[in-house]
């Protein structure tokens, strides 16, 4: 027995593959089975998809890099239910493709800023954030008023997405362009964020 453990001991490579083995064993026996589970793989109750203007101001969210500053996960831990609300749930972001959670806040987390704060400050915070919070470290985004939707790719964006299990009717889609065109980026932008959160908030 001992042989055969100072063989494998004293073989890098085979003790690395045995590791890398032992760790996916033990990885996919905590994954594979939420692949299975209602509370993952369904919405919660009353969520609605992103409206056509919501689903531009979400991909305005991610061009910016707000996700680079600004989580959307709030952690079962005292500290952040306090400060944030509810702690996040699968069921709010089975129709998020890609995913928003972040890992850095540099600034809020905003998986419950939707209703917290009205259209008017939002646009006044983007626009300047130390016009409304005199500390921050924001950069501003003042062009995002200047800006305006066409929506020539809404109706295409909703398509691929109704593909992926979001629940877009045909209707949805073929509204989305007028839905959103002429409208600002500010608009849109807040829009998204104000709907952050709200189908947990309506839930309970």
């Amino acid at each position: 027995m001992s042989s055969k453990h100072e063989i494998l001991e004293k073989n890098v490579g085979l003790l690395a593959l045995l590791m890398v083995f032992a760790v996916s064993i033990g990885g996919l026996t905590q994954i594979v089975p939420l692949f299975f589970q209602d509370v993952v793989n369904e919405p919660v109750t009353g969520m609605k998809p992103y409206t056509a203007l919501q689903l531009e101001g979400r991909d305005i969210y991610i061009r910016e890099g707000c996700v680079g500053c600004h989580s959307q996960m709030i952690r079962p831990f005292r500290a952040e239910t306090e400060r944030y609300g509810h702690y996040s749930v699968a069921g709010e972001s089975v129709w998020d493709h890609p995913f928003l959670w972040g890992s850095k806040r540099t600034g809020p987390d905003l998986a419950r800023v939707g209703g917290r704060y009205s259209d008017d400050w939002h646009r006044a915070h983007l626009y300047n954030p130390r016009n409304v919070v005199p500390e921050s470290k924001m950069p501003a985004y003042p062009w995002l008023v200047e800006s305006k939707l066409d929506g020539k790719d809404s109706a295409a964006k909703m398509g691929a997405l109704r593909t992926l299990g979001v629940p877009y009717s045909d209707a949805d889609i073929s509204g989305a362009q007028a839905a959103v065109q002429g409208k600002s980026e500010m608009e849109a932008l807040v829009a998204y964020l104000q709907v952050l959160g709200t189908s947990l908030k309506n839930k309970r």
